[in-house]
């Protein structure tokens, strides 16, 4: 909430976005976003329905003249990503983001933005909210969770839309049209707990640690999955896994990562080392936390591991299960899986180990697949699944979302890129992405849906590092008002 924002251009925009900001939005729990983009659009006089999941269509007219220009569809989704530093003080289901402005960049205090997609709504908003703007029949679509399965475009009923065309403002770079994303799955294994009582160590003098891993960018399990940052889960277990081999660590409880759609940023383990080990442990440590600023130096600079005194405890995970656990974790795959072979540059196949956590008597193990080729994502799915059935977990994997195939020749896409050549002379990018876009469950529902996603520039998404690039939001609607004065 910041009222500074209103003084940023276009200011019907930033207007929608600030009020966005205040209303709590965690994914599954949209009930106060959805009611109030209902009664935003009834206060704007205009036709407006919700239905049963809570999605939400607002509808505006043609200007006069412009009836029989091709209807087009606006979608963003409602929900944010919720993640928050360690230290930040801070409620998704209560408080309003703290957003404040940093030079060229519009940014939240300790959590993420909510960027992706509420500037997407807000800019949906700020075309029905224009009396100025000369326009053929408008639909504005506002679907619930998308950023933990999609549901609300899975559950959107036929016939709930009319328009031809659909502009999704879901994407994160300017100059950036894309007409293609990848499929997704999520895949989560659980393991029921063994412990053995510290009293029957062999060992029986220990002394307690919490093994911390922080620092890290993280960010997109999509979109910045190939840009080669570490992954929390993976370092702690690194870490772990040596510890055991070396020093004979005992693992109490382990917290690391936490969204399935984000990249781990940070994690730790409370420990237990025999103390005859602790001090060349403790020197271990400050050897590792000096190698991962080395090997992490360009992407993760921040990067620390940290040691520091816990409670003692009497009990600790069984021997065999700790192995069994800590092996897993450390051949799970994660990252880049297979490069496109018909696009230079493009990731096809992913995998992201997003968190590990230890629940009452549960360890659970939450992943996502990715890949634009549905062969190979349930190839991966197979692969990590195995990982996991073969320490004797139950494993789900989802129901998933499909890709979306680009089509070249789209309309859309030819009066955007028209829009764009002649208010920034310059050629747009035309891309897919690897990154679950709502688009393909959309073509599922309504074949013949001519779509294209764009979006201003955002960096840092699904990380409390998330942030807008002001100038690009502007840049954004210029685009959109143009593209209106070019659709015949």
């Amino acid at each position: 909430m910041n009222e500074e924002m209103l003084n940023l251009k276009p200011a019907k925009v930033f207007y929608y976005f600030n009020e966005i900001t205040k209303i709590p939005r965690p994914s599954k729990k949209e009930t106060l976003i959805s009611e109030w983009l209902e009664k935003t659009g009834k206060a704007l006089g205009l036709p407006t329905k919700r239905d049963k999941v809570g999605n939400v269509l607002i509808s505006k007219p043609a200007t006069p003249g412009k009836e029989n220009v091709t209807p087009v569809i606006f979608q963003a989704h409602m929900d944010m990503v919720c993640e928050k530093n360690n230290d930040t003080d801070f409620d998704f289901e209560k408080d309003g983001i703290q957003t404040y402005i940093d030079g060229e960049w519009l940014k939240a205090k300790g959590t993420t933005l909510g960027a992706d997609d509420g500037i997407g709504m807000a800019l949906a908003l700020a075309l029905l909210d224009d009396p100025d703007l000369q326009h053929g029949p408008i639909e504005c679509l506002f679907t619930i969770d998308e950023e933990t399965g999609l549901s609300g475009a899975k559950a959107l009923e036929a016939g709930f839309m009319s328009g031809k065309m659909l502009i999704n403002l879901d994407s994160e770079d300017e100059g950036q049209f894309f007409i293609g994303c990848a499929g997704g799955k999520d895949t989560v294994a659980t393991l029921k707990c063994d412990y053995e009582a510290i009293a029957d160590l062999e060992d029986k003098e220990q002394t307690f640690y919490k093994v911390t891993v922080k620092g890290l960018q993280g960010g997109h399990s999509g979109d910045d999955i190939n840009k080669g940052r570490g992954n929390a889960v993976k370092l702690l277990t690194r870490l772990l896994w040596n510890g055991y081999c070396d020093y004979d660590l005992r693992v109490i409880d382990i917290q690391a990562g936490n969204l399935r759609n984000a990249i781990a940023r940070e994690g730790y383990a409370h420990v237990a080392i025999p103390a005859v080990n602790a001090e060349s442990f403790e020197a271990y440590i400050r050897e590792m936390d000096a190698t991962y600023k080395s090997e992490f130096h360009t992407t993760d600079a921040g990067v620390t591991v940290t040691l520091e005194p816990a409670e003692a405890a009497e009990e600790v995970l069984e021997e065999t299960f700790q192995i069994d656990l800590l092996n897993a974790l450390l051949v799970c795959p994660h990252g880049v899986q297979a490069m496109s072979q018909d696009i230079p540059g493009f990731v096809e196949t992913s995998t992201n180990l997003a968190s590990v956590k230890k629940t009452g008597d549960e360890i659970i193990i939450t992943t996502s697949q990715r890949s634009s080729v549905e062969t190979r994502k349930q190839a991966i799915v197979d692969k990590v699944s195995t990982t996991f059935w073969m320490i004797g977990a139950d494993v789900v994997s989802g129901d998933g979302y499909p890709g979306w195939n680009p089509n070249p020749d789209s309309e859309v896409l030819r009066v955007l890129v028209d829009a764009y050549q002649n208010l920034f002379h310059k050629e747009p990018q035309v891309l897919a992405i690897h990154a679950g876009l709502e688009c393909g469950l959309f073509s599922e529902k309504y074949p013949g849906l001519d779509m294209v996603s764009i979006g201003p520039t955002l960096r840092g998404v699904h990380s409390p590092d998330e942030k807008l690039e002001i100038k690009t939001v502007q840049m954004c609607w210029d685009l959109l008002v143009e593209f209106f004065r070019l659709l015949k």
